[in-house]
Formats: structure tokens, sequence, C-alpha cells
């Protein structure tokens, strides 16, 4: 074993007993022994608007990065590694799987070519601590926070999955507006043996109780899909649950899986917006579009099962999933979002290169501004990418 392979090994032996705030000191005196003069760790907040230095046992103030005007937030952009102009600082991308977690800062004299690619084994062992430790540690949490969370947001953020998951053939990235402040949306994706489960879900209201249907929702339909359950029954199991324990609140579902071995979607759509597909840079109207079942909550599922829609996609075509919060927002002169604002901004961001979690950053960007940053309702965008490898 190399010394630097060594120190990386050190590191991790030490850093299950280290609390969130010692994390990032740990990360420094790493870089210290690799070579570094410095690092500091920065991680994107919430709405993924800025980029927040961890903090440290010692406190050393930093100011926070602009994600979309300043190097670090290029490398975070991008997920490639931007180096200052008098090379000597980089800024190095932390990537858990496919999930941006934030940028890595490394500085050094000279800052080579072995020393850079020391920052990114650096980087990716980093990133793995912080999500490993943010599990269990408000300071990490309230790291990425600019303001407090209501208690029905707090209850969904807990129940939802990562922002960004993927394989060599697929990748799934989801973003939830207001962040502080939803109330009924939600969101899932996974994979399985087969491939990719996708769900989306808008509960009516904008309160505690629809924080609870939508959390109990997801529930619903990750036990009834971890015991082998079909699409059929993962929205049955959802209409009984709110039929039984929310019986005044109705809830919008599309629940889907992207088979990657051969490219079959299936999905359900409970009285939720269509999917829409994108093909080529250009949105293929109405082909996802079949008559919806009724939303759930009624009860009506176990007389009347929902209908099963399938299509073959063909390798490269994007599904976007949307609630109406999306399409139906509306600026402060009364001008709506709409389904082709949406479909635009997502295809001119793919087509500049961005990757799915970017097109969708750079999408509710957007859609904040349009509302003035002020979204009367929740906002979920669900984008997935087939991209089958070659085998």
């Amino acid at each position: 074993m190399s010394t630097y392979e060594g120190v990386l090994a050190e590191m991790l032996a030490r850093s299950p007993l280290l609390s969130g705030r010692q994390l990032a000191g740990l990360v420094q005196d790493t870089g210290r022994r690799m070579g570094f003069t410095e690092t500091v760790m920065y991680v994107t907040d919430l709405q993924q608007i800025r980029l927040v230095a961890l903090p440290r046992a010692e406190p050393v103030e930093r100011p926070a990065l602009d994600v979309d005007t300043s190097l670090a937030g290029l490398a975070y952009r991008t997920q490639s590694v931007q180096r200052s102009r008098d090379g000597g600082t980089a800024w190095v991308p932390m990537i858990d799987g496919v999930e941006r977690v934030g940028v890595l800062m490394v500085t050094a004299a000279p800052l080579d070519d072995v020393l850079l690619a020391r920052g990114r084994t650096l980087a990716a062992v980093a990133a793995l601590l912080v999500v490993s430790k943010s599990s269990h540690s408000d300071v990490l949490v309230e790291t990425e926070r600019s303001r407090a969370m209501t208690v029905q947001a707090e209850l969904l953020w807990a129940f939802l999955p990562p922002r960004t998951i993927g394989t060599a053939d697929v990748t799934s990235s989801a973003v939830l507006e207001p962040a502080y402040d939803i109330g009924g949306d939600a969101f899932d994706h996974t994979l399985d043996d087969r491939g990719l489960h996708l769900t989306v879900i808008d509960s009516m209201g904008h309160d505690l109780a629809s924080g609870g249907a939508s959390a109990a929702g997801l529930a619903a339909c990750r036990a009834t899909r971890r015991a082998g359950g079909s699409l059929t029954d993962i929205v049955t199991a959802i209409d009984r649950i709110l039929d039984t324990w929310f019986t005044d609140r109705l809830m919008t579902a599309v629940v889907a899986h992207l088979d990657t071995a051969d490219g079959r979607l299936t999905w359900i759509n409970c009285g939720h917006p269509p999917p829409l597909l994108i093909r080529h840079g250009r949105v293929l109207p109405q082909v996802l579009a079949r008559e919806p079942d009724l939303p759930l909550g009624w009860g009506f599922l176990v007389d009347s099962p929902p209908t099963e829609h399938t299509v073959r996609l063909q390798p490269g075509d994007r599904i976007l999933l949307y609630s109406d919060g999306v399409t139906e927002a509306r600026s402060p002169q009364g001008d709506l979002y709409g389904e082709e604002r949406l479909a635009d901004t997502v295809i001119r961001a793919t087509a500049a290169g961005a990757p799915a979690p970017e097109a969708l950053r750079r999408l509710v960007q957007g859609l904040r501004a349009h509302q003035d940053h002020k979204l009367r309702d929740d906002a979920t965008i669900l984008l997935t990418e087939w991209h089958p490898s070659s085998r």
C-alpha cells in the first residue's frame, strides 16, 4: 500500500466516530497529508442556488458561493474540475453515484496533475462521508438550509429519496418546490432488478394533512413494491390507505416502471397530467396521453382495477413527469407557465449539453422567477433518460 493509499485508509478508519462538525476537519487534515495546502468542502443548499462551506470545529467564516456565477458553481453544474487562473486552486465535484453533493476546493503550489488526481479521489470519499452522516447529523442538514422549514415539508423530505439516481443504462432526477413549504406533492424513484420504478403524487391541499397523506402514499407504494406487488397493486394500496385513514383527501398520481433492458415503459395514471416523451430534442405530443383513471382516495379500485399502459422507448428518450403546479404556475401578470414552456426549457438545457439534474435545476430556477419567487402551489418535476449501455 502506498503512503497516499494509507492516508485515505486512515481517514476512513477515523470517520465512523466523528461528528458532522468534525468531518470537514478530517478532510482538511487528510488533504494536507496528501500534499494540499488547504481543502474546503462546499455543499449545495436545498434549492441548488448556493454552495455553502461545511462548518468546522474552529469557526471560520467563508461566504457562500453562487451556483450560477462562481467557478465553484461551474464545477458543480458541469460535474467537471475547474481551475483558477493562477492554477493554484481547483474546484472538484463531490458526487455520490450520480447525485451532485457539492464541490471540494483544493489548493497547492504547484497544483499538478498528480495532485489533481488525488483531489478527485479525496472528493469522491468526502462525498460518501457527507451522505452517510447527513442521515443523523443536524449540523450537515442545517448547512443545506437557508431558512426554517414547515412541519409538513419536514415530514415529506424525510420520506423522499435522493434527487438523482442512476446506472449506466438510466438516469432519473427530480426537483420539488417550494422546498421549505411543500404540502402535498412527492416523488419516488428507485432501482430494482428489472429497471427503474417511478412515482409522482399530488395530494389535495397544502397543509400537514396533505403532507401526511403523501407520506402515507409513498409508504404504501414502497411496502407494496418491496413485497413484489405490481403497479396495479401499488395504486390500489394507496387508494385503500387514503380511503381508510385520509377520508377527506384525494390524490392524483403516476406510477411507472421502466425496463432498462428493453426500454418498455409501463404506467398507470390516476387523474394526473400525462407524462411527456422527449425524443431527438423535441416533444412527441400526445404519445403518452391516455384516458386517466380516477384520482386515488375514492376507494373504487378494489372493484374496478386501473388500466396499465405500455410503450417501447428508443435509446436516448426522456420521460418527463410533473404535477399541475408546474404548468398552472402563474406570473404576477397572470401568464401560465404551461406545458410548452416546461418542455422547451428542458429541451434547450439538454441541447446545450446539460445532464438531467442540471436541466431540472435550470427549469425550477425559471419556474421560481416566473412566479416572482412566490410559488402558490407545489411543483414536482421528474426527468428520466434511458441511455442503454452496449452489452
